[in-house]
Order: C-alpha cells, then sequence, then structure tokens
C-alpha cells in the first residue's frame, strides 16, 4: 500500500546542498508494522517527512493506494515525539483530539463522539474534561496518539513517539500500538533510535546507513504474536536479530551463521526481501 522508489532528499542550494537521503527504495504492504532505525543524522525523520508530503522529494517518488504523494493525503495520521509542543494547551483534551476532524466531519457534536471513540482506544475514556498539562507525559502521548487515530488512519507514521517517556511508559505504549494496530489493521511506520522497540514491535525492521541514508538491510521480524515485554525478550530469536539490528546500525557486519556468509560493508546485509502489496 505504500512504495517508496529511488527517494533522493537534499537541502540547500546545489553548490551547498546537504543530501540527506540517497536512492532509498521500499515497498510496505496493507496492515504491516516497519520499524526504521539507523545512526543519528542519516535521514530517518526526512523519510518519514517526505512519506508525509510534507517535504518533497528532489528526486524519486513516494506512492499510496497506487496515488502519489505529492502533498499530505487524506487518512494519514502522524505522530510526533514532543507531544508537549504538538498538543494545543488551552484545549480540553477532547477538542484536541477532535481538531483535525473539522476537515472533514460536520456537527461538533459528531466530532466529540469520534474524540470520545479514539481516547477509549488509547485508554483515556475519563480525560476527556480535562487539559494536556494536567496529564503525565505518557497520557499527553497517549492523547496525541488518539488525535492521529481519530481520522481513521490508512497509514500511521510514528517519528520517535516514545523517545520522552520513562522506560516503564515506552513499554506500555508499545504494546498499545501493538494493539490499536491489531484492532484497526493500520499500516504503521514508525521510526525510532531503540533498537529493542524496533525489534519488539515491528514486522520488519529497516537499517539505515549514516548519511546520506540508505537502506542497508530490511530483516524481517518473525517474532510470535501475541507479543509480551517480558516473554518475547527472552526469546533467542529476539536476543538474535536485537544483535543483529545493533551491528548493522553501529556499522558492523552481521555475525557468520553456518549457511549465510557474512555481507561486506558495503553491501545490504541479509536483507529480507520487500513485502509484496497485501502481504501480512
Amino acid at each position: 500500500m505504500l512504495e517508496v522508489t529511488d527517494l533522493t532528499r537534499a537541502y540547500g542550494t546545489a553548490g551547498s546542498a546537504h543530501l540527506a537521503l540517497k536512492d532509498v527504495s521500499l515497498r510496505v504492504a496493507d496492515g504491516e508494522l516497519v520499524s526504521i532505525v539507523g545512526p543519528s543524522g542519516c535521514g530517518k525523520s526526512t523519510l518519514l517527512r517526505c512519506v508525509a508530503g510534507l517535504l518533497p522529494p528532489t528526486s524519486g517518488q513516494v506512492v499510496l493506494n497506487g496515488t502519489p504523494v505529492t502533498r499530505v493525503p487524506g487518512r494519514l495520521g502522524v505522530v510526533f515525539q514532543d507531544y508537549s509542543r504538538s498538543l494545543y494547551p488551552w484545549l480540553s483534551v477532547r477538542d484536541n483530539v477532535a481538531l483535525p476532524l473539522r476537515r472533514t466531519m460536520r456537527g461538533r457534536p459528531a466530532r466529540r463522539q469520534a474524540a470520545a471513540a479514539s481516547l477509549a482506544a488509547v485508554g483515556l475514556t475519563d480525560a476527556g474534561h480535562r487539559y494536556p498539562w494536567q496529564l503525565s507525559g505518557g497520557m499527553q502521548q497517549r492523547v496525541a496518539i488518539a488525535r492521529a487515530l481519530a481520522c481513521d488512519p490508512v497509514l500511521l507514521l510514528m517519528d520517535e513517539p516514545f523517545g520522552s517517556v520513562d522506560a516503564q511508559t515506552r513499554e506500555d505504549l508499545e504494546d498499545l500500538i501493538l494493539r490499536v494496530r491489531a484492532e484497526r489493521g493500520i499500516t504503521i511506520l514508525l521510526v525510532t533510535h531503540d533498537i529493542d522497540e524496533s525489534v519488539y514491535v515491528g514486522d520488519r525492521v529497516i537499517v539505515l546507513t549514516p548519511g546520506p541514508g540508505q537502506i542497508r538491510a530490511d530483516l524481517a521480524a518473525p517474532l510470535p504474536q501475541p507479543r509480551d515485554q517480558i516473554t518475547t525478550k527472552e526469546l533467542p530469536e529476539f536476543v538474535h536479530l536485537r544483535s543483529e539490528v545493533s551491528r548493522l546500525v553501529r556499522g558492523k557486519p552481521l555475525a557468520p551463521s553456518d549457511d549465510t556468509p557474512a555481507p561486506s560493508d558495503d553491501t545490504p546485509a541479509r536483507a529480507a526481501a520487500p513485502a509484496k502489496p497485501g502481504a501480512s
């Protein structure tokens, strides 16, 4: 449902341009949750902004459900890391969630009803009358997620959404996203610095090279469902994949297995084939 082809993005003019991404191509199937990791400055957030239509590619293209992305598409949800700046402090929680619906839904009662349903989906049924500044950081990020879900998105983009909360809250929010994805069948593209998180939530983990970002590896994460913060992370498969991703992020080759030769530093490392449209 999402196809990125030869995406290149540069900042600045020709003589002093900074190349953030170079020839990035990937495909994401309907209902997949794909994690994107890489070293700082590799262009992860730039990639997400190009997919969202917030930044035009310098070259290449993004296609969502068969339509080239030239502006912010409909039924797209975005969750940013800094929840404190993405919520309006003078609006109630319910009105923050209902705000984007002004474009698509007539009547304040209908918008409030949709906002209430979205808040219930993230476990904040009784928080609609409160204000963001009255909530904890984790609850504020749940409000931001509820707002993204309110428009019933087919694609949810998350840019390091849990980087500003404590470890326990982070785990709770990871499980929330897995539950929402299972219930609603939303396709999710999640950028994160946390390697454990990328493996725990992802169906696939895409590793970018240092800037300009290119895809170094596209690894399947065939962990059992449903996932659990304790039992899943104790699995040998989880520990092995986490180690592989960590090596790749640090620019090291994968540890050789009995049947797979170690890749060279300039070759995508044991990359899984991109998912075909319609695959689960």
